[in-house]
């Protein structure tokens, strides 16, 4: 693909952001700065949590800017997980996966729709071929990305909003 078209492709993609961002409202909480923290404590409270020990929530709605949409919620008491006898190799193998700046952007360019190993080798500052395939291979053993038939890679739905709320967690 030669400059010209690159560059008008990339000027349709921004007209198209922009657009989708001014048409966006802005979100409303219902009942209160905390309503989910509230409810969640009093789904606690219903379910014995005699010793208040707690637990934690994350949810999310997204869009992304392919078009998918996704809608998640997670619920754990503290108990289980700081459970000592979790499996805490499954665990650091998945956040080790997350732990490489080329992996994190190539989920990011997923999400955003480069969903091919043609087209994510293709992106500058990712590596060769070789590296983009091993960094994949990795993604996809941590369960971060799983392969949808002829090359195509992507984000398993019920992965998207935690992998958004790590990455929310990493910058906040």
């Amino acid at each position: 693909m030669e400059l010209e078209d690159r560059v008008a492709a990339l000027e349709r993609r921004l007209v198209a952001l922009e657009a989708r961002a001014d048409a966006r409202p802005e979100p409303v909480p219902t009942g209160g700065d905390f309503w989910a923290l509230e409810g969640w404590k009093a789904r606690l409270a219903e379910a014995g949590d005699a010793g208040g020990a707690g637990g934690v929530l994350f949810t999310g709605a997204v869009t992304l800017p392919t078009g998918e949409r996704y809608e998640w919620q997670q619920a754990a008491v503290t108990e289980d997980v700081l459970d000592p006898g979790a499996d805490a190799g499954r665990t650091a193998d998945s956040l080790a996966a997350l732990g490489n700046p080329v992996r994190l952007r190539l989920l990011r360019e997923i999400l955003a729709g480069r969903r091919t190993a043609a087209e994510l080798t293709a992106l500058d500052g990712v590596g060769t071929s070789g590296q983009v395939y091993h960094h994949l291979r990795q993604l996809t053993a941590a369960g971060w990305l799983h392969t949808t038939g002829r090359g195509r890679h992507e984000v398993p739905a019920g992965r998207v909003v935690p992998l958004l709320v790590l990455l929310s967690a990493a910058i906040a």
